[in-house]
């Protein structure tokens, strides 16, 4: 688990976290959804300690980020996968190498063990024959599936993921949705997903934390999003006639579904 406390953040004088607090569950996806500008970046930031908040505090499972010495700041680092925004392969390496690479720099494997984690993180992600090809050589999909081979490789306690979908068709941004959770469940992982786009939301979105205008506006699922009040949150995740239609469809199913019970 990792909790947020009253996290507030300033940059040149201006606020733009306002006292959030939040918690991100162990074995669940956990999703993190705003307007751009709202802050949800900032706050993501601050979650994995690339920024420090003026005030408040983060506890990864009860250990608070500010008061670990670097040391400890290093060893909790090895516990944290990355999933970037675009993949962030290196270039100049073959799909194999850019998984090895947290291997290489973080663990005190062999060689050969590097290359069984290695090789069972690609098979993972359902990828094979693709060890020798280089990020050039493999469709946007697949590269997704290749930094999540990378991001899991140490095998993390936490996996942050920065809009894992941005730039895929609609079809491979399920699939990834897909493997994303199911790696969750299967390993116990704390995930925590930056995103807007509504169908993870309402795929995968089992704790939905929204923020708006630096606040933290609502924390639901992807079930009782669809009973929500908030109006600031109605009109971000239900702007278009086909969600808004989704929303009364599901709204009622839930409905019928609790009666029958």
């Amino acid at each position: 688990m990792i909790e947020a406390k009253n996290v507030s953040k300033w940059f040149d004088g201006q606020r733009v976290l306002y006292d959030i607090s939040a918690t991100f569950d162990t074995g669940k996806t956990n999703l993190i959804i705003g307007q751009s500008g709202s802050g949800k970046t900032v706050f993501i930031k601050c979650l994995v300690g690339l920024l420090s908040p003026e005030e408040g505090s983060i506890l990864y499972d009860g250990r608070q980020f500010r008061s670990l010495n670097a040391q400890q700041k290093k060893d909790l680092r090895t516990e944290i996968g990355m999933l970037f925004q675009g993949s962030a392969l290196f270039d100049n390496e073959t799909v194999l190498g850019n998984v090895m690479f947290p291997l290489k720099m973080f663990s005190k494997m062999s060689h050969a063990e590097q290359l069984e984690r290695a090789h069972f993180c690609i098979q993972r992600v359902g990828l094979t024959n693709a060890d020798e090809k280089y990020p050039s050589e493999i469709s946007g999909g697949m590269q997704k599936r290749v930094a999540i081979a990378r991001a899991i490789a140490l095998n993390p306690k936490y996996l942050f993921c920065d809009e894992p979908n941005s730039g895929l068709d609609p079809r491979t941004s399920i699939l990834i949705d897909e493997l994303l959770s199911d790696i969750t469940h299967e390993y116990g992982i704390t995930t925590i997903i930056n995103t807007h786009d509504m169908n993870s939301v309402l795929g995968i979105g089992e704790k939905i934390v929204f923020i708006n205008k630096g606040h933290c506006d609502w924390v639901g699922t992807d079930r009782t999003i669809f009973r929500s009040k908030s109006k600031s949150l109605n009109d971000f995740v239900f702007a278009s006639k086909l969600f808004q239609e989704v929303k009364e469809f599901l709204a009622r199913e839930y409905e019928a579904e609790e009666k029958s019970r």
